[in-house]
């Protein structure tokens, strides 16, 4: 059976999107994964298909019903138990490499993407859903968020890239953003390519892009060496850095 998401939205309109084209969509074309939406309106009881209300103890916006939100979560769950449910929310546990891999070792996800001020919490309380986050900003819905989840595991599926090894050395695989990356033309607007680069030498080579991840982590992200301690990892040899 293929890795399976189904997505519960608002707006399933918006799907596949952007997961329709490139590395993902031809997987999907393929078959290495498939996609299914789910209109959390049809869920909803009234003759106006109510999915909000006002929040309790005041405040703008409208909260997503946690009695309709339940009754479509309770469908996935009951069509692919197997599959973990997530919730995109800023509320959520961050979403980081780690994360990714668990999803796309599994049997495929089910998202709930929120939308207004977001989700009655009784609905977290109540199901087992994990809420996850991409990042500390707030998005206009969940939807596009999914779209960054789904890419992320669906490029780790078997078949999808071209190589096994293509992701391996990526930003995040190793717990440090990933070294520099040069092509031809040799010089270009008076700047060339490091030297080393174009020795041969690939215990050289390693070392180097091993000293530059580790360099650029920790002026641009010196959480990550604090969270990582494989990053504090001498290179695999003795060779110096060169520029």
């Amino acid at each position: 059976m293929s890795w399976s998401a189904h997505v519960l939205t608002l707006y399933p309109e918006m799907f596949p999107g952007p997961l329709g084209v490139s590395l993902a969509g031809r997987a999907l074309a393929e078959g290495i994964w498939s996609l299914d939406t789910v209109q959390i309106r049809d869920f909803a009881t009234d003759k106006h298909r109510s999915v909000d209300d006002t929040p309790a103890g005041g405040g703008a916006g409208m909260v997503m019903r946690a009695d309709v939100l339940a009754r479509a979560v309770d469908q996935v769950l009951e069509r692919r138990p197997e599959a973990p449910v997530l919730a995109m929310t800023p509320r959520g546990r961050p979403l980081d490499q780690a994360l990714v891999r668990e999803l796309a070792a599994g049997p495929g996800v089910s998202i709930l993407c929120g939308r207004f001020e977001g989700m009655d919490e009784r609905l977290l309380e109540a199901r087992p859903i994990l809420p996850v986050s991409i990042g500390d900003y707030v998005l206009s819905g969940g939807e596009v968020a999914a779209i960054a989840l789904l890419d992320a595991c669906v490029r780790l599926l078997p078949g999808v890239m071209g190589a096994a090894s293509s992701g391996e050395e990526e930003s995040f695989e190793t717990g440090l953003l990933e070294y520099p990356h040069y092509t031809r033309p040799y010089e270009w607007e008076g700047r060339t390519i490091p030297e080393v680069l174009r020795s041969g030498d690939h215990a050289r080579i390693a070392a180097w892009r091993h000293e530059r991840a580790l360099a650029d982590t920790r002026s641009r992200r010196p959480d990550l060496v604090e969270r990582h301690g494989d990053a504090r990892r001498p290179p695999p040899s003795d060779a110096r850095r060169e520029d």
